[in-house]
């Protein structure tokens, strides 16, 4: 009994000392995790619009190509080693990433938590992208893993990998239909995703005005639009034999 007392009277002693950090208050917070995935997912879609403009590079040939991604490494050079630039973005990417799935996966858990039962409504109010975020989250994260896994690593790689020449890799990889299929489910996934999660980080930065929600749509789906088709080029080029 004495041990119980004891345990309770510490317990509210740490309760009243000890104050929830700044950052924790924002992290436990909705509007918090909504604005780490807005933050999370503009800096993703930086690297997406770069990431499209050197794939289409392909398009020039296999020495340009193959040159763009050996400048990758040199980035930086002398005052960064070799590859350190690469590795920066590569850790800044994977902390967004992480940040980005956390953050969605607590809303969505408490979400669920607040409306235990689903509602039924006679009309459906969202749109396909709206009802398919989820499933496209999870569909784009497993992308990354298998993209990473085909043509960085090479360990998932339909043909003979070759480290320092992706542009036949990218040719190898495309030339099988599961290639295709994956890829191009990849992307579609990804217009959607950035279709919706575009206007919703701007609501959720207070960009959004009754007279800027146009623009903000427009600017959404030409996004979407343009990096799905630039994306989708690459491998509808290697299977027509534009790029071979």
């Amino acid at each position: 009994m004495a041990l119980a007392t004891r345990t309770e009277r510490a317990e509210r002693a740490g309760q009243r000392g000890s104050k929830p950090s700044l950052a924790r208050s924002v992290w436990d917070s909705s509007l918090g995790k909504k604005t780490v995935m807005a933050v999370s997912g503009l800096i993703m879609l930086a690297y997406l619009v770069v990431h499209m403009l050197g794939n289409l590079k392909i398009f020039f040939g296999s020495d340009e190509f193959n040159g763009y991604a050996h400048w990758l490494r040199t980035l930086g050079e002398p005052f960064l080693h070799h590859e350190w630039a690469l590795w920066i973005v590569r850790v800044v990417l994977v902390a967004a990433v992480v940040a980005h799935a956390t953050a969605a996966y607590q809303l969505s858990r408490r979400d669920l938590r607040a409306r235990p039962t689903g509602y039924v409504h006679k009309k459906r109010r969202t749109s396909y992208a709206t009802r398919t975020m989820r499933w496209g989250g999870v569909i784009l994260a497993l992308f990354i893993v298998w993209h990473i896994l085909d043509l960085t690593t090479g360990t998932v790689h339909p043909g003979g990998f070759e480290a320092g020449h992706p542009y036949q890799n990218v040719i190898d990889t495309f030339s099988t239909w599961y290639g295709n299929v994956v890829y191009l489910v990849a992307m579609f996934a990804l217009g959607l995703h950035i279709r919706h999660g575009f206007w919703s980080a701007a609501q959720t930065l207070g960009a959004g005005s009754r007279t800027r929600d146009r623009a903000l749509k427009t600017t959404a789906d030409v996004l979407a639009l343009v990096l799905t088709v630039g994306f989708v080029s690459v491998p509808v080029a290697v299977m027509t034999g534009v790029v071979n």
